[in-house]
């Protein structure tokens, strides 16, 4: 029997680029784990979907059946509508955060991912609880550099 893992992700971002964080819960039977972090300059998308990858890296076992609860229809519609595999086909050519969906492709087959879109912002308990953890991270001290995006900034203003 396969082991079963809950996942809540939420991505914030400060002007959106700007300071942004992630935040995940992560319950499977009576276990439950939080993760967050924060970036100095970042946006909410990357921050959605960094949310998630960190959240199955984290895993340690193989082969988890794995329901990702996220409010970001990028991330969910990119996978369950199996775009985001087009994309790999074509090496993203002109699509945004190649980083990040290469890093959650090598992730995705070692498991049974499904994702689940949710309403942000509309009451789920722990869907708000990623936000304020993603929240407290873009707004926190200790900030990391999310070193693709600013290089990506760096050469835009070149």
């Amino acid at each position: 029997m396969r082991v079963k893992v809950t996942v809540y992700t939420d991505g914030s971002a400060r002007g959106n680029p700007g300071r942004g964080g992630y935040g995940a819960v992560l319950v499977s039977g009576p276990h439950k784990k939080e993760m967050s972090a924060g970036y100095r300059l970042t946006t909410n998308n990357r921050m959605e979907l960094l949310a998630v990858i960190v959240a199955i890296e984290s895993m340690k076992l193989p082969n988890l059946d794995i329901t990702i609860y996220t409010d970001s229809k990028y991330v969910c519609e990119a996978v369950e509508k199996k775009w985001v595999f087009g994309w790999a086909q074509k090496g993203f050519k002109d699509k945004k955060n190649p980083d990040l969906w290469k890093r959650f492709l090598a992730l995705y087959p070692k498991h049974q991912i499904q994702f689940k879109w949710i309403k942000g912002h509309a009451g789920h308990a722990m869907n708000e609880r990623c936000d304020q953890l993603a929240t407290a991270a873009a707004d926190g001290g200790g900030l990391l550099v999310d070193e693709y995006y600013e290089k990506e900034q760096e050469k835009g203003m070149a």
